[in-house]
């Protein structure tokens, strides 16, 4: 996030995109809501009716898959109705005058054809953002979970930049987290191009300074990601993998895939705290301690670093995934794992990333400080990008980008589109909350039909459907509801027994590589009871 979670509470424009926020971040969205209790204009753009669109000012129910479409008629409009801050591109921007020329092509009417929201809404939509003096835009997985997800985040970051609406309160682009601590990993090095405080590892000084550190030389280029990863699995290219903390099999596109690529393996370990679905198929399954049973930093959606301290001690055989980790480390013959504890790990971190460098196991104790913190004495740094951007020019560059369809699109075969997320009762894959009485809420999983399209499709509320993609077919109940518009479907992912994602994973990003899980055509068949 560029912006506090406080500055939530501060814009006169709210633009929520491809985030359910009140079910996925329901701590988080009381400040939304108190923003526009206080007057903010609030522009909701989904494709169904979240609980965000009975509080918006304007829902803008989109297709699909069409983000892009949608964010160029709104930059078009802008631009056309002279509301770009020319101080602003012309001071902190770079390719202003050709991304404005590039927009001209892209009028409301266009986008109206493929997102399928009414130009005038369009129009409105873009409008008060426009003329807004403090723009927010807030998204999560709806946006970056498609094979255009980069496309969409640039096209969002278009929007901020011209008209100014980042680097002051109450502005900025603010990704929502998806799980806790997801930012943590992300700056201690738990991405395949970039090292600790996102230093790319394609770098020759990057390359040197950490070959020294780690006392090994270290290959210039960048690492796989899991989709690779598990492409080789699959292929016999890989033999073995360590997977901590995740349920990749129910989590994870094309689960037939996944799992093939997880059983060719020679040797699986996983990391957990219980025995899930993946934990099922590992070889060996090493007990993690939980949150409430391990010392540690987190660092959340808007970059705060915070200590977690042990409530309890952990149960059983459980141990620190640190310890876990310098374990297999030492046991293999790996020098440098000789951490007595996870001071010991943070304060390395500190040491070798530019955006810690200023803080230490005991300051992270305070709980006071946002990224970047270059320096001992510096107070971190609560809002982002203020005077410029970390760019070698300190500019931000405008990205002219084109609207593509999504992999796979509805035919005579796979009519239907279907879209996943998450539901308030349950968390992710239900590791947790499956476990904790949460299933008296929501004890299945279910498919939310529109009325018009179960009276046409002969589906009533509670009826089994069959629902089948390029990949896998799947059985559960209906519930019929207004929520998902015609001609869409939804439900969540994270019940183990309804595999949903057996369907999804028709492409992926070709920067990122992460999967289109939102867009998904499918074909559903009544099935007759027993």
């Amino acid at each position: 996030m560029t912006n506090p979670l406080r500055d939530m509470e501060e814009p006169d424009v709210i633009f929520c995109i491809g985030t359910n926020m009140t079910e996925c971040h329901p701590v988080a969205a009381t400040r939304i809501k108190k923003a526009h209790r206080k007057g903010a204009i609030m522009i909701v753009a989904d494709p169904r009716k979240i609980p965000l669109t009975k509080r918006a000012d304007m829902h803008l129910q989109l297709k699909v898959g069409t983000d892009v479409a949608l964010l160029l008629g709104m930059a078009h409009v802008i631009a056309r109705e002279g509301l770009v801050d020319e101080a602003f591109m012309q001071d902190r921007t770079l390719d202003g005058a050709a991304f404005l020329e590039h927009v001209k092509a892209y009028p409301p009417e266009w986008a109206e054809s493929i997102c399928e929201v009414p130009a005038a809404d369009i129009e409105r939509a873009a409008l008060a953002y426009g003329r807004g003096s403090k723009g927010a835009i807030f998204y999560t997985l709806g946006i970056t979970e498609h094979i255009c997800g980069v496309d969409n985040v640039q096209s969002l970051c278009n929007l901020a930049l011209m008209t100014g609406h980042i680097g002051r309160e109450g502005t900025g682009i603010n990704p929502m987290r998806g799980q806790n601590n997801i930012q943590g990993a992300g700056d201690a090095g738990g991405l395949p191009n970039n090292y600790v405080g996102f230093q790319p590892v394609d770098d020759p000084v990057n390359q040197a300074r950490f070959s020294k550190l780690y006392g090994r030389e270290i290959d210039l280029e960048r690492g796989i990601t899991k989709v690779r990863a598990l492409d080789y699995a699959a292929d016999g290219k890989m033999k073995a993998m360590l997977i901590c903390g995740e349920n990749t099999l129910v989590s994870d596109p094309d689960r037939r895939h996944c799992e093939k690529a997880l059983r060719n393996l020679d040797h699986l370990v996983v990391v957990d705290l219980f025995l899930t679905e993946t934990a099922e198929l590992a070889d060996v399954v090493l007990p993690a301690s939980g949150w409430g049973e391990t010392d540690g930093v987190f660092t959340n959606t808007e970059r705060r670093i915070q200590r977690v301290r042990a409530a309890v001690p952990a149960q059983g055989e459980a141990k620190p995934e640190w310890w876990i980790m310098s374990q297999l480390a030492k046991r293999q013959g790996v020098s440098g794992f000789d951490y007595e504890s996870a001071k010991d790990v943070f304060n390395e971190l500190c040491e070798t990333s530019p955006i810690y460098k200023g803080v230490n196991w005991e300051r992270a104790g305070e709980g006071t400080y946002q990224w970047p913190v270059p320096s001992e004495g510096h107070p971190g740094t609560f809002r982002l990008h203020e005077d410029a951007f970390p760019t070698e020019t300190g500019k931000g560059t405008f990205k002219r980008v084109e609207y593509r369809e999504p992999a796979e699109v509805v035919d005579d075969d796979y009519p239907v589109w279907l879209t996943t997320g998450r539901r308030l009762q349950h968390y992710h894959t239900r590791s947790m909350t499956g476990r904790a009485g949460m299933d008296y809420f929501v004890p299945e999983e279910t498919l939310e039909v529109h009325p018009a399209d179960a009276g046409m499709w002969g589906l009533v509320d509670g009826a089994r459907v069959r629902m089948a993609s390029r990949r896998g077919a799947v059985e559960l109940a209906v519930e019929v509801t207004d929520r998902s518009p015609r001609g869409t479907v939804f439900c969540s992912f994270g019940f183990g027994d309804t595999r949903i994602n057996d369907l999804t994973g028709a492409g992926y990003d070709p920067i990122t590589e992460t999967a289109e899980l939102k867009v998904c055509p499918v074909r559903l068949d009544v099935v007759a009871p027993e």
